[in-house]
């Protein structure tokens, strides 16, 4: 007997042939798999069992009613779509984290920057941000007026009154440099004082050149010669950027002065000596005075004067006197300057050599002017400047009795007088020449020069008695 057709749509029994797909989760269709499912079993309707297929599955299953399991179609899976957020939803956390970002950032700059904290200055409390520096404390209380340090020359002259620095800083009792304002925060200063600003020296180039030496002038006796030769020191100069001075800065290698030494002759022995001068010579009163002397067996020195040298000055020398220089035109000396001054000396000692074939190195200055300053220029040239213990006064025309009695009562061991063989009327010093010199052999006194009298002494140079002093090669003269 032929089955009929199972009826799928209304037996209780029947199993259903298919269930709603799942949705999954990314929005695609996925098929459950479950009894009675197509081979397949992806869940699409297109692939429904034909009716020949669902008979032969019925006929190939036993139909036991009590058996039979129910199919229980099964809610479908709810649908999950995924919303994508629209730019403006993306922005949304970020501001946030802007605000908060923003929030602390103002919370940390008004904590460490911003802030205001209070500084005590000068014994008075300023209100300054926290971050600011002494610098920036400064500028905003217009350095609490303080009055700024001048700017100096290397001299030590005024260029600007306000250009120093413009003020001096102090932080517990310990200075803050210029550099250290701009770093400093005025919070970290204790006990700050601001005070004026110090004096600024003008910016210098500085070179180190030569020192010359001094000079010294030591005693004060008749007879002048240099007991030390001076050498060259070194030096550091400054020259002002501004102002041009140029001064002296600091002594690198001490220069040595030059040291001129004047001694009054003081003979050694049981005999007395003394020496007669005769200056502005030679005249027609030289020869007469030469043989007065000569008569005595006397020796006198002559300075002679570069424009009145002549045969006369060799005659000083054959009567066994001594010829030395009084300059060339009886010049002031100290009212030369320095190439006349040695002008004025060398040819003199020209003049005399060209007359008499000998060349002094001693010599007299005029009015007996001869300082430092002439020593400084003209060292070099001599070997002594003569000057006098006794003046007879004799230019005045006193009387040769006068001028005797000037030499005899004056008279000591070691003493030079001075007296004239030129320049004018010199009869009187003739006339009284012959009493001097008895007076003075009678007192036990022997006549010399002025070259044999420092040999008495034993304190003057060899080159200083003979008239052959030459500056040493490594010797400088100081500049005056």
């Amino acid at each position: 007997m032929r089955k009929a057709p199972a009826n799928h749509g209304s037996s209780p029994h029947a199993t259903s042939s298919f269930r709603r797909p799942a949705e999954r989760h990314d929005g695609s269709q996925a098929a459950r798999p479950h009894a009675g499912a197509n081979s397949h079993g992806q869940g699409s309707t297109r692939h429904q069992k034909t009716a020949s297929q669902q008979r032969a599955s019925a006929s190939a299953v036993p139909h036991h009613p009590a058996q039979a399991k129910v199919q229980v179609p099964r809610r479908p899976h709810p649908t999950v779509r995924r919303v994508r957020a629209t730019p403006a939803q993306k922005l949304i956390p970020i501001a946030a984290a802007v605000v908060v970002v923003g929030v602390l950032a103002l919370a940390v700059g008004y904590q460490f920057f911003w802030r205001s904290v209070d500084v005590t200055v000068n014994g008075r409390t300023y209100a300054t941000p926290i971050s600011a520096t002494i610098q920036q404390l400064l500028d905003d209380n217009d350095y609490f007026q303080v009055k700024a340090g001048r700017l100096m020359s290397v001299g030590g002259n005024v260029i600007d009154e306000d250009g120093g620095e413009r003020c001096t800083v102090t932080s517990d009792g310990a200075p803050v440099s210029a550099d250290d304002l701009s770093t400093m925060k005025a919070i970290d200063a204790v006990d700050l004082t601001v005070a004026n600003g110090a004096d600024v020296t003008e910016e210098y180039t500085e070179e180190t050149v030569a020192q010359a030496p001094g000079i010294q002038m030591d005693g004060s006796g008749a007879i002048q010669f240099v007991s030390q030769w001076g050498r060259a020191g070194k030096k550091l100069v400054w020259t002002g950027a501004q102002s041009g001075e140029t001064v002296d800065h600091e002594v690198l290698e001490p220069a040595v002065d030059m040291v001129v030494s004047a001694y009054n002759a003081r003979p050694q022995g049981s005999k007395k000596y003394i020496a007669l001068t005769f200056d502005d010579g030679p005249s027609s009163y030289t020869k007469d005075i030469l043989a007065i002397l000569q008569r005595y067996g006397a020796k006198a020195t002559f300075f002679n004067l570069g424009t009145q040298v002549d045969e006369d000055s060799k005659a000083v020398l054959d009567a066994g006197c001594e010829l030395a220089s009084h300059t060339n035109q009886h010049m002031n000396l100290p009212d030369c300057d320095r190439d006349t001054l040695r002008s004025e000396i060398t040819s003199a000692f020209d003049a005399i050599e060209g007359a008499a074939e000998f060349r002094p190195q001693m010599m007299r200055a005029p009015y007996g002017a001869f300082t430092s300053a002439e020593w400084a220029r003209t060292g070099d040239l001599i070997s002594c400047n003569v000057l006098w213990n006794i003046d007879t006064l004799d230019w005045k025309l006193p009387g040769a009795s006068a001028i005797t009695d000037e030499v005899l009562s004056n008279a000591y061991n070691g003493a030079i007088v001075l007296m004239h063989d030129g320049g004018g009327n010199r009869a009187q010093d003739v006339e009284a020449l012959p009493g001097i010199i008895e007076g003075l052999q009678a007192a036990g006194y022997e006549l010399v020069t002025v070259s044999e009298l420092m040999k008495t002494d034993g304190r003057f140079p060899e080159d200083v008695i003979n008239g052959t002093v030459k500056m040493p090669e490594d010797a400088d003269l100081p500049e005056v």
